[in-house]
């Protein structure tokens, strides 16, 4: 299409939108040509005033051609031009910026790597491009992956670049190049940018130095035939023995819509297979696999599709995450206000859970209680906690069936705190003493419950609705509520389960909560909410509305262990992600040898208040079993935070201890892991990313090209480019265009009289 324009009016499009019109007559001329074509146009019009055998249209029609082959003929001798700014030849520089990563070696669809046309367009001095480029201005050359550099020539790009940071790379080339006339630059990359930062921090600096980027994509938009696993999210850690129900985003294209094996593994073990059905081409399906890990320790879990007969990547088949699996046993508070079946099958659901201690209060007379699976004599001996410092101690706190009224105004706040500052985890039970029959609305506690409380109906009759529960679909995707069943087989386990009661009559979620398990009864105006839970500041609260759903273990056969792996798992879920009093992270969980990354540590007291004047300390052992102690500074901007730039020196596991202490008096300490290894980054998302370069082209006034049009970027820097320029005057009178006008206005004229029995 831009080769008929070029014909048909002498240059390319972009001289067009590049220069402006003006007319190169002399101004006499134009007065005297503006006469004539007056004097000409009144003349033609007197054809309309003649009579004869015409008629009025067909004179009104031949004079209409007249007029405007006349006007078209006044347009050439008015001496029409474009004045475009240029670049002077030889007196200015343009910079190459070439992709250097792995993403360059893959094959397209003719089983050439993208890198094959730097070496056809730029790899001898032979070549066309290069000669074109040459012969207008001086050619600089950079290669980049994770950073950029100056080399001498494509021959010295190896290919091997494990990230691409196409905005670092480009900004990079223009400091370089600041001290010269630079006319623009050219980008060659498949756009498979991976770099953490955003690209229009980058583009800014070139945006504001007049930098046009002409960017050339290489590469297939689409990889076919080809599987790619998306990435996996899984928690920081999780308690021995716990559940684990991932989801695993899996997209093909050109392999069809077959059944392929995923498998999930640790150290060459398998944790779990499931089928999963791909979709349509480029649609993502999600695969959705339940494991369990019982080993404690840093366990690094690998998520991989076989590589199947024809795909054109193979390495994009495999995700791998890390998480802590921990030992430890996790101390949850049950205050209870009555006593009540539920309590005793609880207890007996969870007690062979090594991880979980479940200390139990239970009021059992005014000003007295039963205290259970207490560490020590004075542990709860005067009754609830009275300071934060103690109930901190805990990771979670269960409310059975008791009243709001027993407890202080002050001890309502710290339960509030216990989630929000401190980051446990809440749950509460129903009974007929909980929610709002046990006054709760209007406390601190009633905003943190993810569930909206109605006043109690006033009458001599309590509510009470039997009731079926089922999950829901958000439930399905939650641990907590897979009773140990195949994912398929979730539903059905649940409905085989016996009727319970609430005498909570609850259906309404808060904002941003999310209900688990519904339940249904006829007794009930609208379906219940049974388990919900939502994010509370640092923590998480849930709500489990029923009263009895210890009948789930007493009617089912003695063999059936949903009960007891309801509790465990939501016990488990409850204390999951509750911080210490020292939280390290470290900014990747995966970086290479040599690359820099940022270890963070969040410091608080026993009261979780951030402590900002501790002395923190990272004890980095090394893959090879060396230690190094290096002091964590504290970040001015926030409070309680600390942190340290680490770079890894050599390939492998490192373990990072982080202890903090104030006043000689310990706070806490933290353990956590990064591998420092080769990333795979490069071959997910392996299509050439169009839109991104085009963005890139948009926002700094350059333009996007492909490997068969970029014959005309010498051209297009020329007349498009930064840098040395001058004014030039294109003629446009003697466009092919305009005479084909001409020609095509006399020939209609002839052919309209012809068709008339006028010639």
């Amino acid at each position: 299409m831009h080769r008929l324009f070029e014909l048909l009016f002498k240059y390319r499009p972009i001289v067009f939108e590049q220069g402006h019109f003006a007319l190169g007559a002399p101004g006499a001329l134009r007065a005297w040509l503006l006469g004539a074509g007056v004097v000409g146009a009144v003349a033609v019009a007197t054809y309309t005033l003649a009579r004869g055998k015409t008629r009025p249209v067909d004179r009104a029609v031949m004079a209409g051609l007249r007029l405007a082959l006349l006007g078209v003929l006044v347009f050439c001798l008015l001496q029409p031009v474009l004045v475009i700014s240029s670049v002077v030849p030889q007196q200015n520089f343009v910079g190459i910026v070439i992709d250097d990563s792995k993403s360059m070696e893959l094959p397209d669809a003719d089983g050439r790597p993208r890198s094959a046309f730097v070496q056809d367009a730029l790899g001898s001095e032979q070549s066309k491009l290069i000669e074109d480029l040459s012969e207008r201005f001086t050619l600089r050359f950079f290669r980049f992956s994770s950073s950029s550099s100056r080399i001498d020539g494509p021959s010295d790009l190896a290919y091997d670049g494990t990230h691409t940071h196409i905005g670092a790379a480009l900004d990079a080339a223009r400091q370089e190049l600041s001290g010269v006339p630079l006319s623009g630059l050219i980008l060659i990359s498949d756009g498979a940018d991976n770099a953490t930062t955003p690209l229009t921090r980058d583009l800014v600096p070139l945006q504001a130095a007049g930098v046009p980027v002409f960017t050339v994509g290489v590469g297939d938009e689409s990889v076919s035939p080809d599987i790619e696993m998306g990435r996996v999210e899984l928690p920081r850690s999780i308690l021995e023995g716990s559940e684990l129900l991932v989801d695993v985003v899996v997209t093909q294209t050109g392999m069809g819509r077959r059944s392929v094996p995923l498998i999930v593994e640790s150290d060459d073990r398998i944790l779990a297979q499931e089928q999963v059905e791909l979709g349509p081409d480029g649609q993502p399906v999600v695969a959705r696999v339940p494991f369990q890990l019982d080993k404690a320790g840093p366990t690094r879990i690998r998520f991989r599709i076989p590589v199947q007969e024809g795909e054109r990547v193979e390495q994009n088949n495999a995700r791998e995450a890390q998480l802590q699996v921990l030992g430890e046993r996790e101390k949850i508070l049950y205050m209870e206000g009555e006593p009540r079946h539920e309590l005793k099958f609880i207890r007996r659901a969870v007690e062979d859970d090594q991880n979980i201690q479940l200390v139990v209060l239970q009021r059992t007379a005014p000003g007295k209680f039963l205290r259970l699976d207490v560490d020590s004599a004075s542990e709860l001996v005067g009754g609830f906690p009275r300071t934060r410092e103690e109930l901190y101690r805990y990771r979670a706190l269960v409310l059975g069936s008791i009243e709001a009224s027993f407890f202080s105004h002050d001890q309502l706040q710290m339960m509030a705190d216990f989630v929000s500052q401190r980051g446990g985890g809440l749950l509460m039970l129903g009974g007929r003493h909980a929610f709002a029959e046990g006054g709760w609305i209007g406390t601190p506690v009633e905003e943190v419950l993810p569930v909206v409380m109605e006043p109690p109906q006033d009458g001599p009759d309590e509510f009470l609705a039997e009731i079926r529960v089922a999950p829901t679909p958000a439930g399905l995707a939650n641990a907590a509520v897979q009773l140990g069943a195949p994912p398929g087989e979730v539903a059905a386990r649940w409905d085989s389960l016996p009727a319970v009661t609430t005498v909570n009559p609850i259906s309404e979620l808060r904002p941003g909560a999310t209900e688990l398990l519904k339940g249904t009864g006829e007794a009930l105006a609208a379906d219940q909410v049974v388990l919900a839970h939502q994010r509370y500041g640092r923590g998480k609260a849930l709500a489990l509305t029923v009263q009895d759903d210890w009948l789930w273990q007493m009617i089912p056969p003695v063999e059936d262990q949903s009960h007891e792996t309801f509790w465990r798992q939501l016990m488990r879920w409850l204390v999951d992600g509750v911080p210490n009093e020292v939280r390290a992270a470290v900014a990747q969980e995966q970086v290479e040898q040599g690359e820099p990354t940022r270890v963070t540590a969040q410091v608080s007291d026993s009261a979780f208040i951030d402590v900002n004047d501790a002395t923190v300390t990272a004890r980095i052992t090394t893959p090879s079993g060396m230690v190094e102690d290096t002091a964590l500074t504290w970040v001015v901007q926030r409070d309680g935070e600390y942190g340290l730039d680490f770079t890894p020196s050599e390939e492998g596991e490192y373990r990072i201890d982080v202890a903090a202490e104030r006043d000689g008096h310990v706070l806490g300490n933290d353990e956590i892991h990064l591998r420092a290894a080769p990333s795979d980054e490069e071959y997910f998302g392996a299509g050439r990313r169009t839109q991104l370069l085009e963005r890139i082209a948009d926002e700094t006034g350059g333009r996007f090209y492909t490997p068969t049009t970029v014959s005309t970027l010498p051209d297009d820097i020329s007349v498009t480019g930064a840098g040395v320029t001058l004014t030039e005057e294109r003629d446009l009178w003697d466009m092919p265009a305009l005479f084909l006008l001409m020609f095509m206005l006399m020939a209609a004229e002839w052919g309209y009289r012809r068709s008339k029995g006028l010639a």
